[in-house]
């Protein structure tokens, strides 16, 4: 005669195989109730409801096609006939040596139901999955428009950011037109970068003439200088220069300004002088 408890217990073991690993005890007796009931031997039932529970999880970003649907409906249909074919067939185990057919109750009859619908979900999915090609999400970032920074606030960052920063002011270099050139220059060897700051320097022709730094320093003779670069002023008022010394600068001392021909010079004459600024120790 049937055993409920067996029955159950067979039922709990098959569903923990399709979702865990048996621990070694209870493989053993799930073989041993598999003896007794082979009909559900190889049967994947369970197996198909895990994965309905492992693929309820997944998201969809797209709606369904109708003709992927009709296909699933008429799979579902076709598997739904086949597992109930299955589940009439079985034997039910009677008190005597007659072998009855009937369909299945309890638990059972709601196993075949939930293997149905996983049939049906692993169907989608895998019909959607393998015929629906991935396609790449592409997210539009806008782009950060930062703006450029200003020559002023280069010179700010760069005296925040130096610890051996030299500062030094501009006096007049002497020139009868340049009498009220002020500003300041600073400088740091550790970057080898500086900036000119000037007020009252006129602005100049750069097809006659152009201004010329000078850096005095301890690594070149003092009547030559090194070349900070050549520099052209468009308009009156103050204004931000960067130094482009052509050679590495060491413990500068001074600083001179001098009116050149349109390119520079290499070894200025130093007959015009527009401005000098000495470094305070």
């Amino acid at each position: 005669m049937r055993d409920p408890i067996k029955e159950e217990r067979l039922l709990d073991l098959l569903s923990d195989q399709a979702l865990f690993e048996l621990s070694p005890g209870d493989k053993k007796e799930l073989d041993d109730l598999l003896e007794i009931y082979p009909e559900w031997k190889g049967d994947e039932s369970f197996s198909l409801t895990a994965a309905a529970i492992s693929l309820s999880g997944l998201d969809s970003q797209e709606e369904m096609p109708a003709s992927l649907r009709d296909k699933i409906l008429a799979g579902s249909t076709e598997y739904f006939e086949q597992e109930t074919e299955k589940v009439e067939s079985r034997p039910v185990l009677a008190s005597s040596n007659v072998i009855e057919f009937a369909p299945r109750r309890s638990n059972w009859n709601w196993l075949g139901w939930a293997a149905a619908a996983a049939a049906c979900v692993a169907l989608a999915v895998n019909i959607w999955f393998t015929r629906m090609p991935e396609r790449d999400v592409i997210v539009d970032v806008p782009p950060v428009n930062t703006p450029p920074m200003t020559m002023a606030e280069r010179r700010q960052q760069m005296m925040d950011t130096s610890a051996d920063m030299v500062k030094a002011n501009w006096a007049a270099g002497g020139m009868a037109d340049m009498k009220d050139v002020s500003g300041d220059i600073v400088w740091s060897d550790a970057k080898q970068q500086g900036y000119m700051r000037l007020k009252g320097l006129p602005a100049n022709d750069g097809t006659k003439e152009t201004y010329q730094l000078w850096i005095f320093d301890e690594t070149q003779d003092q009547k030559t200088p090194i070349d900070g670069g050549v520099f052209n002023v468009n308009a009156n008022g103050e204004v931000i220069i960067p130094i482009n010394p052509k050679l590495k600068t060491r413990n500068p001392s001074m600083f001179a300004i001098t009116v050149e021909k349109p390119g520079g010079v290499v070894v200025s004459e130093r007959k015009k002088m527009a401005a000098l600024a000495k470094v305070q120790v």
